[in-house]
């Protein structure tokens, strides 16, 4: 089973560009159609659409069920879905925390071996309000996940966290040490989900590998240059990595200013 990521960074622009349908033949690009071949499910994030904004094909996916949570604050803002070939067997729409899901940030998918949650996480780059917003975010949905791992749910979550963990995530470390994305404080939300039991997967298989990264800026044409942050994840519970036989970054898949990434389970 193959799971792709992707900040598509507005969802009707990717698909009008060209970009959507031909992320659903990656795995298997002889493919003239999504449902012969590619990815199991595919996470999106910051889609800054509501589901009758788009066009039918791309809505009902040939092969796919598909799943949309949007901002109930302002269109065209966040948002997520989940297209899948398996339907979940529940799916939910946020943790049950109103401030927090009516931004749209969240979907959690039921599977019969494993719980999908594909988030969109707070950029705290506007006013120290938002970073406030982001760090109880943060907290919130760590809160959530642990409660499911409780349960002996097996978990994986993955979306743009909006925060690199380490210095080797980024080009430039030293340069942006004071800036958000990179704050110590939201470094160490990411260390206590890891103090939590919860695994980075692409880091745990790739443990000293550098310049990979998944977001980079378009205004100062950094992606030319590799200028990049690692801001995009996949998540487990430390029991369920052994289900993870690979993760690739898909960096040369263009349509946003982040690439997708992806994992390949064996259930």
């Amino acid at each position: 089973m193959k799971i792709i990521s992707w900040n598509t960074n507005g969802l009707r622009a990717t698909a009008k560009q060209g970009y959507f349908t031909p992320l659903f033949s990656f795995n298997n690009p002889a493919s003239t159609g999504a449902s012969q071949g590619g990815p199991d499910i595919v996470c999106f994030q910051e889609t800054k659409v509501e589901p009758d904004q788009l066009p039918l094909d791309i809505r009902n996916l040939k092969g796919y069920n598909s799943y949309f949570s949007y901002s109930k604050l302002r269109k065209g803002y966040s948002g997520v879905a989940i297209y899948s070939k398996e339907i979940p067997e529940k799916v939910e729409y946020g943790i049950g925390i109103k401030e927090f899901d009516d931004e749209g940030r969240l979907i959690i998918a039921y599977y019969k071996k494993f719980v999908l949650i594909n988030c969109y996480f707070p950029n705290a780059g506007m006013s120290p309000e938002r970073l406030k917003y982001k760090l109880e975010f943060y907290d919130a949905f760590l809160s959530f996940i642990n409660k499911l791992k409780k349960q002996n749910k097996d978990v994986i979550f993955c979306g743009d966290v909006n925060t690199a963990h380490e210095a080797i995530d980024l080009a430039r470390p030293k340069a942006n040490e004071e800036n958000t994305g990179f704050l110590p404080i939201e470094r160490a939300w990411i260390d206590e989900v890891v103090n939590n039991g919860w695994v980075d997967i692409f880091r745990t298989l790739n443990k000293d590998k550098k310049d990979v990264y998944t977001y980079w800026d378009m205004k100062t044409r950094a992606r030319d240059r590799n200028v990049g942050w690692r801001i995009d994840y996949f998540f487990t519970n430390q029991s369920f990595m052994k289900n993870i036989k690979g993760f690739k970054t898909l960096s040369d898949y263009y349509g946003s200013d982040h690439c997708p990434i992806m994992i390949d389970l064996s259930l």
